[in-house]
């Protein structure tokens, strides 16, 4: 075992405080990081004051993880000290199931391990990034290529790949029009991978405030949503769009923008539940779909696909003490983009 200082929120609600974790002894197929940056993601937010739900505490949120190798086990074929690595949303699964076989970690019928706030096979709670050194089955560790600056490469770990799959899925690429739906920290990489994969590219958000960041990121248009000409203006206009919110949408407006075969994606997760007339998905033989994150594999393809294109997300590299502070902020859509914690200051 190894004692690591980390930053964890003590109960519900509870602002975030300094304290030790203990990391277990490597394993033989084991790879010890030392964390060099950690993305704060709305979903650290969401768990740590129980929004989705009852939560183990002490909690040590972070699964935008970004460091450097410095032990393996002997086992270890992938990666060796010096490696430069990310671990995402996941630290385990069944590994035996269809899901897992096909590549699908995430969807793991036999229970996945998220990075923290879970219960790995060993009984004990998993804790994430919010710390100095974590340790990960190298399964579930990915390489961050030379080309991407490892502060930028963190939140790729769940906003980029979160933003990736489902683009791919669903073909975003030239000649199709994409809509993305809020201009945050998912968002904003939402539209750096679309525009990446060729596709054009509109914003959908509530006001007009960050359209000049939008149109530098790679957006082709910028609409608001608070003005009723936009849903009127866009109707039909889209083959796909992709909600990166966390609030409660009229989704029956929005389904309104698809072509006809179109697919209206949500990987953002609201608290609350969403009512919808299915007359509007009916209608036009839409798609009301969802992604979760993706698999390692496809985490592996999305960081080697974004260092070719030169895509990092837009960061503010904070210290671990303004953390709580980071949260009130990104509560209030006053990030651009992503919060980004230097470990070193843990």
């Amino acid at each position: 075992m190894t004692t690591v200082a980390a930053y964890a929120a003590p109960a519900s609600k509870a602002p975030l405080e300094r304290t030790t974790i203990e990391r277990r002894a490597v394993r033989e197929f084991d790879v010890l990081i030392d964390i060099k940056f950690a993305g704060i993601c709305h979903s650290d937010i969401h768990q740590a004051r129980e929004g989705w739900g009852e939560a183990i505490f002490p909690m040590v949120p972070g699964h935008e993880i970004a460091g450097i190798v410095s032990e393996v086990g002997p086992g270890v074929t992938r990666f060796k000290v010096g490696d430069r690595v990310g671990v995402g949303c996941l630290v385990d699964s069944c590994r035996e199931c269809d899901n897992c076989k096909a590549g699908l970690e995430q969807h793991c019928t036999g229970g996945s391990v998220g990075t923290y706030n879970a219960i790995g096979k060993d009984g004990e709670p998993t804790y994430g990034g919010y710390a100095e050194k974590v340790v990960v089955d190298e399964n579930f560790v990915v390489r961050v290529p030379e080309g991407l600056a490892l502060d930028e490469a963190a939140p790729l770990l769940c906003a980029g790949i979160t933003t990736y799959s489902p683009l791919k899925q669903w073909g975003a690429g030239p000649g199709k029009k994409v809509a993305v739906i809020g201009l945050g920290g998912l968002g904003h990489m939402g539209v750096k991978i679309a525009h990446a994969l060729g596709a054009e590219v509109t914003v959908l958000s509530q006001s007009l405030r960050k359209k000049d960041d939008g149109l530098k990121l790679g957006a082709d248009h910028y609409y608001a949503t608070s003005d009723p000409k936009t849903f009127e203006e866009l109707a039909g206009s889209f083959d796909l769009i992709v909600s990166t919110v966390s609030a409660p949408l009229d989704f029956g407006a929005y389904l309104s923008l698809l072509k006809t075969g179109g697919a209206l994606v949500n990987v953002g997760a609201p608290e609350e539940p969403i009512a919808l007339n299915l007359f509007s998905l009916i209608g036009g033989n839409k798609t009301l779909a969802g992604s979760m994150i993706g698999g390692i594999a496809e985490t592996q393809e999305m960081l080697d696909f974004c260092a070719e294109h030169g895509i990092g997300a837009e960061i503010e590299l904070i210290a671990a003490s303004e953390i709580n502070e980071a949260y009130e902020r990104v509560l209030a859509s006053d990030v651009r983009y992503r919060f980004v914690i230097d470990t070193a200051t843990i």
